[in-house]
């Protein structure tokens, strides 16, 4: 299981926190040049890791690993696809000893505007490097809080790029929504909704926004220039996300996500369950396995776009413990009881904010998965 973070966006969006590093709307030669020195690095990482990253992969069907490989960022899209096929090329030929590998799933993330502007052939080109699942940040259907989100494309321009790729024939499609907006009436998020089914994607990523350290948002809550979104309006948008995307017939199967059944990320699923992951590019993490098999290291690296390090560190016991409790929780497959309070289990499931599913296992049911945060802290 591979993760690929490419660190580049042509502008910034008012409420991310992630590493990224500013490119301009028309890439120059400098600009190549340096795409050219970011894809230098993170080749010469995948050779250098390429035990590492072998132990991930499946190697049996009793395994518990997965095959998929994940390029987010950032805005992957804004990488010319010589870039993209040059560090793809070099991964699998360096992994799997062939240029071309299938992926159980391959998840590119793109920007509607990059769609729209480069268009089929880059779609195209992508898929023949094995890309089959599409992940876009639209964000919005409101071209006001768009404006506001510092957003490049428009509402016009993400359905655009949606039915460009169905019209490729690609069916596994995720697009990500942001609710909870101060100024996002219900009746606007209740429209962007209806369009988001109208839609059909396969997969709805849905995230509450949230002020992030070192965000344009940040700064705008500590100078008074923006108001956070009061619990019940959050509380509200959350309930109308749950019970539209249910009727349309979703499954709820995290936190934040949505799929027609069969649909769910497997990728993100593994994070979930703590399988081991290799991140690759600055400012990736690693989840890797010790030589007992438990996923108990932790790995990072620097922030920069070329000659970045890593730093490690090793989880304890318990520090695995409440990992896995945190991460179980926020899903509907849940967690063993035994790695729970018994007391505290009884007393949240009389509440009800806490059921057994059809495993046995403890788990938050979607009516308290919005309080998900408080529920776990009572548990870990």
């Amino acid at each position: 299981m591979i993760y690929l973070h490419v660190p580049f966006c042509r502008s910034f969006c008012t409420y991310c926190g992630f590493y990224s590093e500013a490119v301009p709307a028309c890439p120059g030669n400098g600009d190549m040049a340096r795409f050219d020195r970011y894809a230098d690095s993170v080749c010469a990482e995948i050779v250098s890791r390429a035990d590492e990253i072998r132990s991930t992969l499946p190697a049996g069907a009793l395994s518990g690993k997965i095959d998929t490989l994940y390029i987010g960022g950032g805005t992957p899209s804004v990488l010319p696809l010589s870039v993209v096929s040059r560090i793809v090329h070099t991964l699998n030929n360096t992994v799997f000893g062939e240029q071309y590998h299938d992926y159980l799933e391959f998840t590119f993330e793109v920007n509607p505007e990059d769609v729209v502007e480069k268009g089929e052939e880059y779609l195209k080109g992508l898929m023949a490097l094995g890309v089959n699942r599409f992940s876009m940040g639209i964000q919005s259907f409101d071209d006001r809080i768009l404006r506001w989100m510092n957003r490049r494309h428009n509402a016009e321009h993400a359905e655009d790029a949606y039915w460009m790729m169905r019209g490729l024939d690609v069916r596994n499609i995720s697009i990500d929504l942001i609710f909870g907006v101060d100024g996002l009436s219900d009746a606007t998020w209740e429209a962007t909704l209806h369009k988001a089914i109208g839609l059909s994607p396969s997969h709805i990523s849905a995230y509450q926004l949230s002020v992030e350290d070192g965000s344009a948002l940040s700064r705008l809550v500590a100078d008074g220039k923006y108001r956070e979104a009061g619990e019940d309006v959050c509380r509200r948008q959350y309930d109308m996300l749950c019970s539209m995307l249910y009727e349309a017939g979703y499954h709820h199967y995290e936190v934040s996500n949505f799929a027609f059944p069969g649909m769910e990320a497997r990728h993100n699923s593994a994070y979930w369950r703590r399988v081991p992951y290799v991140g690759l590019g600055p400012g990736a993490h690693s989840a890797l396995a010790d030589a007992e098999g438990k996923v108990n290291v932790r790995r990072w690296n620097t922030e920069t776009e070329s000659g970045y390090v890593s730093e490690m560190e090793t989880l304890s016991e318990e520090d695995m413990k409440v990992e896995e409790i945190m991460l179980g929780l926020r899903t509907d497959d849940g967690v063993d009881p035994a790695l729970l309070p018994e007391k505290v289990v009884a007393r949240l499931m009389k509440e009800g904010a806490l059921a057994k599913n059809v495993w046995g296992k403890i788990r938050i049911p979607e009516n308290h998965f919005f309080v998900s945060d408080e529920i776990i802290t009572e548990l870990i």
